[in-house]
C-alpha cells in the first residue's frame, strides 16, 4: 500500500520529500474571500461560511456558561483523571522553560538587559470535525497561561448537532479558559484576526490545523497578526533497522495516518527486510482501526524507503525535516546527534508518538511540511516577546560616544551622530 523505494537516486529527494497537500497559492482565492466577507459581515459571515462548509446552522458563536456545566457531566471520571495528569506534565515541562531576566554591562557605564513579556492577545485553533482535539487545548491553554497572556480566545468547529465536544470544553476550563467560539476553518482564522461583534481581535494565533487552516493562518500575517508557525496536515518519519519491533512501528505510522487522508507517514530503514515486515504488521492492524478508510487514504501518499548506509539515511532525514521523528536503531547516539532538522524526536521502541501528542510534557504543536528546517514546536517562548532595554551614563556616553560619532558619520546619517554629539557637547561644557 505504501510505495517501496530502494536506494533512491539523490536527484530523486526532492520529489521524495513532498507532501500530499496543495500548494497555499491554489487555496488563495478562497481564503481571500473568506476574509473579505469576515471583515464587512463580520458575525454573520462567519455563521454563514460555517453553514456552507461545515453543514451546520449555529445560532450564536459563543460557548454559554450552560454548555461548560453540560459538557463537564458528560466526561467520565477516568478521563478527567487522565487529562488532569497530562496537564500536569504538560506543566511541568513548560514551567522548566522559564528564564531569568538577561542584564549585562557591556563596558563601564553601559547597561544592557532584556525581559520577556507576555503576547496580551492571543488566539488558540482547536482542530474539530471528526476528531476533536481536546489534547491540543492543554499544548496551547498551558503555555499562555505560565506565560501570562492577559486574553485567551480559543475557536474550534461545532459538531453535526452545532455542538462542541464535552472533552475539549472540559479541558479548556480545566485550563482556565472561559471564552470559546464554534467555528472551525478558515472563517475561525479570518474571525481572530480581523475582530468581529463576537470573537475579539488578537494579536498572535496559535494551534494545527489543515491546509485550509494553514494557508488562512498565513493570510493573516497581511494583516499583521503573527502565527507560531505553519502546523498543516501531521506526519510521522520513522527510521528503524533489525533493532526495531515492525509490530511497534506499524503502529505509530498508522496513528499519525489516521488524522485525516492529507496525513503522510515514512519509514526508513537500513535494513532491507524491515520493508516487508512492517508492511505485514500495517496490513494486520489495519483490518480493526475505526478509521481505516481515512488511513488507507493517507497511506497511498506514504512511503518506505531503504538506503544501504547511515550516512545517506541522515542527509534524506535532514532534508525531509519530518515533524515527528522516531529513531528505533541500534546505534541511536548517531541519529540522535545528527538531528539537523525535526518538530520532535521519539527515541527507542518504548517511545511511542503518542506519548508525545497527549501526555509525556512535551508540546505537540510542531512544523509540518518541512518547516521543521527553521521552525521550532511551540514554547513557552511562542506565547513571550523579548524586550531588549538600556541605559548609559554620563560617563558611558563619553566613553562609547565616539564610537557611535564615527559609525552613523561613515552611513551618512548625521542626525544619527547629532544625537551623541549634542550631549556630549552639554556634558562637556558641564564639566
Amino acid at each position: 500500500m505504501m510505495q517501496n523505494y530502494i536506494e533512491p537516486s539523490f536527484h530523486d529527494w526532492d520529489l521524495l520529500i513532498k507532501r500530499p497537500t496543495d500548494s497555499y497559492n491554489d487555496l488563495e482565492s478562497i481564503v481571500s474571500r473568506v476574509f473579505k466577507s469576515v471583515k464587512k459581515e463580520g458575525d454573520h459571515a462567519i455563521i454563514n461560511y460555517t453553514k456552507q462548509f461545515d453543514n451546520i446552522l449555529i445560532d450564536s458563536l459563543e460557548v454559554s456558561l450552560e454548555e461548560f456545566k453540560s459538557a463537564e457531566n458528560k466526561v467520565s471520571n477516568s478521563l478527567k483523571t487522565a487529562i488532569q495528569r497530562a496537564k500536569l506534565n504538560i506543566e511541568t515541562f513548560h514551567n522548566a522553560q522559564k528564564t531569568e531576566k538577561v542584564y549585562v554591562e557591556t563596558e563601564n557605564g553601559v547597561q544592557c538587559w532584556q525581559e520577556k513579556k507576555a503576547i496580551e492577545k492571543v488566539g488558540l485553533y482547536i482542530p474539530g470535525g471528526s476528531a476533536p482535539l481536546f489534547s491540543t487545548v492543554l499544548m496551547l491553554a498551558i503555555p499562555a497561561q505560565i506565560a501570562g497572556c492577559s486574553e485567551i480566545i480559543l475557536c474550534t468547529p461545532p459538531d453535526s448537532e452545532g455542538n462542541i465536544s464535552p472533552e475539549v470544553l472540559y479541558t479548556a476550563q480545566l485550563c482556565g479558559i472561559r471564552t470559546v467560539f464554534k467555528t472551525g476553518g478558515i472563517q475561525a482564522i479570518a474571525g481572530l484576526t480581523l475582530g468581529t461583534k463576537s470573537i475579539p481581535k488578537v494579536y498572535k494565533i496559535f494551534g494545527p490545523g489543515n491546509q485550509y487552516v494553514t494557508a488562512a493562518k498565513q493570510w493573516a500575517t497581511r494583516y499583521h497578526v503573527a502565527i507560531d508557525m505553519p502546523a498543516g496536515p501531521s506526519e510521522l518519519l520513522v527510521m528503524g533497522d533489525k533493532n526495531a519491533d515492525p509490530d511497534f512501528i506499524a503502529s505509530d505510522l498508522l496513528s499519525q495516518a489516521e488524522h485525516g487522508p492529507d496525513s503522510q507517514v515514512v519509514f526508513v530503514t537500513t535494513h532491507q527486510v524491515m520493508l516487508k515486515k512492517v508492511s505485514s504488521a500495517i496490513n494486520r492492524q489495519l483490518v480493526d482501526l475505526p478509521r481505516k478508510d481515512i488511513v488507507i487514504k493517507a497511506l497511498k501518499n506514504s512511503k518506505m524507503i531503504y538506503f544501504s548506509n547511515d550516512g545517506n539515511a541522515i542527509d534524506f532525514i535532514n532534508l525531509y525535516g519530518p515533524e515527528h521523528y522516531m529513531i528505533c536503531m541500534e546505534n541511536e547516539d548517531l541519529y540522535v546527534s545528527n538531528v539537523k532538522n525535526a518538530g520532535s524526536v521519539f527515541i527507542g521502541n518504548y517511545t511511542p508518538e503518542s506519548a508525545g501528542d497527549y501526555a509525556s510534557g512535551t508540546n505537540h504543536t510542531l512544523p509540518t511540511n518541512g518547516y521543521a528546517k527553521q521552525y521550532s514546536g511551540l514554547n513557552l517562548d511562542s506565547f513571550m516577546k523579548a524586550i531588549t532595554f538600556q541605559k548609559i551614563s554620563k560617563q558611558g556616553l563619553m566613553s562609547l560616544g565616539e564610537t557611535i560619532e564615527l559609525m552613523s558619520e561613515a552611513e551618512g546619517l548625521q542626525a544619527h551622530k547629532n544625537a551623541v554629539s549634542i550631549r556630549l557637547k552639554k556634558i562637556n561644557n558641564d564639566i
